[in-house]
């Protein structure tokens, strides 16, 4: 069982640190890059969203995870709704991998 409370409070933290992207042009840019570790969808985007970034997510081999929904990833980093985030640091996209273990897509 996931704990929802640690993968927001480590995405906060992330984002604290400037090491979340955000934002659909942004995110698809960090992932193109390579700076991309681990992507974050919203359980509730559009099926189109989850295709876009499921296509980018293979062809780049960055991990996809579904999580939360738009206000719970928005809150998470502070900000208004979002789809997606990018996680841009080895540790932070460890840990929550290491609490998504069987969530992957």
């Amino acid at each position: 069982m996931r704990d929802d409370k640690k993968i927001k409070g480590l995405i906060g933290l992330a984002q604290r640190a400037g090491k979340i992207s955000s934002g659909a042009t942004q995110v698809q840019n960090d992932v193109k890059r390579g700076k991309a570790l681990l992507l974050l969808v919203a359980s509730d985007a559009s099926a189109n969203t989850l295709k876009e970034y499921r296509s980018k997510s293979e062809f780049y081999r960055v991990p996809l995870f579904i999580w939360g929904d738009k206000d719970s990833i928005g809150h998470a980093i502070g900000k208004p709704m979002r789809s997606a985030i990018a996680v841009l640091d080895h540790g932070f996209a460890d840990r929550i991998k290491e609490l998504l273990v069987g969530e992957e897509i």
